[in-house]
């Protein structure tokens, strides 16, 4: 069956515009193409949501039109539009608390003193990640010098993490310590917001890199956070990906998936240490 979604027009002037099934072929050949995404027909609704307001925006008929419009040479911006709407990005703070506990009781533990500790946070969404384990190294570690990369695919999920503004909802998911030493409670306009506060906002290196691409000159890395992005990946991506990741880690260093990952069948050079938590010999 066809996906519909009205997009424009009152009851009586509706247009329905439909996304056939050789479109959604060519938008999930598409988005495989560009993220590693696979995506099941089950998805082809949410393309049709997702873009139906592209396609408005645009004054366009068609999604044909649309993908034409994506994948000419002039239309690189919109192509990021496109892959911004199409990938899914839910992040907590703190979330898989048991990683939380293992960063601070064995890997910064078994740390080298003297040189900096250093973290990549290689699918960080909208930062909630890289600013939870900011706070635990700025807490355990304090003076002594450490470094937190963070990246994403999605430049609109990025914007939001340099902000470091969230709905104050997301207090609950924080320790009552952190919310106090790290956080500001909005007032006036700002009510019902918490903002992450400048000084470790500023510790945080946000850049955009896409885990199809070659990995990023980030230098020897202590951890790799990959948490909750492989799920999306088929298994000759995920072994690309890892492959791409695990030139950057240090020997003896952590990679870190979430616990509803494996890397059983991806990577045979990874030690398990722990559920959700490999190391590389050395």
């Amino acid at each position: 069956m066809d996906a519909r979604l009205n997009v424009h027009g009152d009851d009586s002037s509706m247009v329905a515009v439909v996304l056939k099934e050789q479109e959604f072929t060519q938008f999930r050949d598409l988005i495989y193409r560009l993220a590693g995404i696979s995506m099941s027909p089950a998805k082809k609704p949410l393309v049709t949501s997702r873009l139906s307001k592209r396609l408005k925006h645009h004054g366009l008929n068609s999604y044909s039109e649309y993908y034409r419009l994506i994948t000419a040479p002039h239309g690189k911006a919109e192509q990021q539009v496109a892959v911004d709407l199409l990938t899914t990005n839910e992040t907590h703070f703190f979330r898989e608390p048991k990683h939380f506990d293992f960063l601070r009781h064995r890997a910064l533990a078994e740390r080298r003193r003297g040189r900096s500790f250093r973290i990549w946070s290689a699918a960080c969404s909208s930062g909630e990640e890289p600013y939870s384990i900011a706070m635990l190294l700025d807490e355990v570690l304090g003076s002594e010098p450490w470094e937190l990369h963070a990246s994403d695919l999605s430049t609109r999920v990025l914007e939001k993490a340099r902000q470091g503004h969230y709905p104050a909802e997301r207090i609950s998911e924080i320790p009552k310590h952190y919310l106090n030493r790290y956080c500001l409670k909005g007032i006036g306009s700002q009510e019902g917001t918490l903002l992450i506060e400048k000084k470790l906002r500023e510790r945080v290196k946000f850049t955009q890199h896409n885990l199809m691409d070659a990995a990023p000159k980030l230098g020897e890395l202590d951890i790799i956070f990959l948490r909750n992005v492989m799920i999306y990946f088929d298994q000759e991506t995920k072994r690309q990906v890892v492959a791409r990741l695990l030139p950057l880690l240090r020997p003896g260093g952590y990679f870190l998936v979430s616990h509803s990952e494996t890397l059983n069948g991806v990577n045979e050079e990874l030690h398990l240490v722990q559920p959700a938590v490999y190391r590389k010999p050395g």
